[in-house]
């Protein structure tokens, strides 16, 4: 007998919509993969914790605003496709300023993932799709699910 294996596309009516062609999330089995969660927030052209300059680049940022935001964006992933916090089991961060932002998300990263114990990596990048400082990428396990 052939098993078969769950393959669906997750888009969330909370998280900000995509900047590109993909979905929010993608689960494949027991696996949810979760695309870039950036800052922003759903149906705004403003993005939390940003000042740009007149022609669209960065004028100032908090880093702080934008990494709540990014954790409350892949909250709402999550539970639109069934999972929770303390299913992820990956994370990757993405900072275009380690030096500057690191510490600081480091600390919010401790709080946030308390007790979660998920695999992580941050990574220093040059610039973001948009003008944003912090982006994650995360898998989540949904084998109990």
């Amino acid at each position: 007998m052939e098993s078969m294996i769950l393959n669906e596309i997750i888009n969330s009516e909370r998280a900000p919509e995509p900047v590109g062609a993909y979905p929010h999330a993608r689960r494949i089995g027991d696996f949810l993969f979760l695309s870039g969660v950036g800052p922003r927030e759903r149906g705004q052209k403003a993005i939390p914790g940003v000042t740009l300059r007149d022609d669209g680049s960065i004028e100032d940022y908090d880093i702080v605003i934008q990494t709540e935001s990014v954790f409350r964006n892949i909250r709402y992933v999550l539970e639109d496709a069934g999972a929770d916090w303390n299913d992820i089991v990956d994370v990757t961060v993405f900072l275009t300023d380690m030096k500057k932002d690191f510490p600081i998300v480091n600390k919010l990263y401790a709080e946030y993932f308390a007790g979660v114990h998920a695999c992580r990596t941050t990574i220093e990048i040059g610039a973001l799709p948009t003008p944003i400082a912090v982006e994650l990428k995360v898998i989540a396990f949904l084998g109990n699910k």
